[in-house]
């Protein structure tokens, strides 16, 4: 069976936030994910509830350089970033969205691929902090948020992947038929949970943390 957690100590855990940035989540961004913006205020509560307890938070956002030297191969994959019309370096719509701002002191780690351990130093600024578990939210479920799930694992991180505070868009047909964000929201959940994660909900999350609230 995966494994699951019986509690979780806020001494040793960071949450971390993927990407909520304008650019995915304000309502008509050019790469906005509904789900995202829709779960914002169950994730501000969350992120409110970890600061009260002690547990760590650190963002990511996705950007890339205007000039295109960090790119790869995204301008190939999404015309917003081909275009330079969605996260570009410096611009708003590359910043967390203000309902889920960092609080002072809080980190933002920039990224250039899916996972927020690729090419950074989330690695090291978690093992600086003691942390030996990572609680995942963020967008998009199957991209981004599964990426850093799934290197946080390899890097012997337990993870706790929250299934209300992660959020998705809806796929076109590019060969393989249409799927939407629900369908591809509850895949990656149930690929996690078998494989990588223990999926919960916010609430359930909450529930694990020993803290003053839980005694």
């Amino acid at each position: 069976m995966p494994y699951t957690f019986d509690r979780i100590d806020p001494a040793t855990t960071a949450m971390v936030v993927v990407d909520m940035q304008n650019d995915f989540v304000a309502d008509g961004a050019a790469l906005q994910s509904k789900q995202a913006l829709a779960m914002a205020g169950e994730l501000a509560q969350t992120l409110a509830f970890c600061r009260d307890h002690g547990i760590r938070v650190i963002y990511t956002a996705h950007v890339h350089r205007e000039d295109g030297s960090d790119m790869g191969l995204y301008d190939d994959l999404y015309p917003p970033i081909d275009q330079r019309a969605a996260l570009v370096d410096g611009t708003p719509g590359a910043e967390i969205f203000p309902a889920l701002a960092p609080a002072p002191g809080e980190h933002v780690i920039k990224k250039h691929r899916y996972s927020g351990f690729f090419a950074t130093d989330l690695d090291l600024i978690l093992r600086e902090w003691g942390v030996d578990t990572v609680v995942v939210s963020g967008t998009t479920t199957e991209n981004c948020c599964h990426a850093t799930a799934r290197d946080a694992m390899f890097h012997n991180y337990k993870v706790a992947f929250l299934s209300d505070a992660t959020g998705t868009f809806d796929y076109p047909d590019v060969g393989w038929g249409a799927m939407s964000a629900d369908d591809v929201h509850r895949a990656t959940l149930s690929i996690l949970a078998f494989s990588t994660a223990h999926v919960m909900t916010a609430e359930h999350f909450r529930r694990l943390v020993a803290g003053p609230s839980s005694e």
